[in-house]
């Protein structure tokens, strides 16, 4: 049996928790900022959960399973 390796973007992008939640940042602040409101990309900054029905692609890609 080959050994199983990670997606290199998703090991880059998401992490693991403690109680095994996956972690992410939100999209949409790397570049055209200017148009945005500071209120916009002031909670883009913030990172947020996957959700549940993404939990099982994003471990797959990550080699959880």
């Amino acid at each position: 049996m080959p050994k199983v390796k990670p997606h290199s973007r998703a090991k880059k992008t998401f992490k693991v928790t403690a109680s095994g939640k996956i972690k992410r940042w939100s999209a949409g602040k790397k570049h055209l900022n200017t148009k945005k409101a500071t209120k916009r990309k002031r909670h883009l900054r913030q990172s947020a959960y996957v959700h549940p029905a993404n939990e099982p692609l994003v471990k797959r890609m990550l080699g959880l399973q």
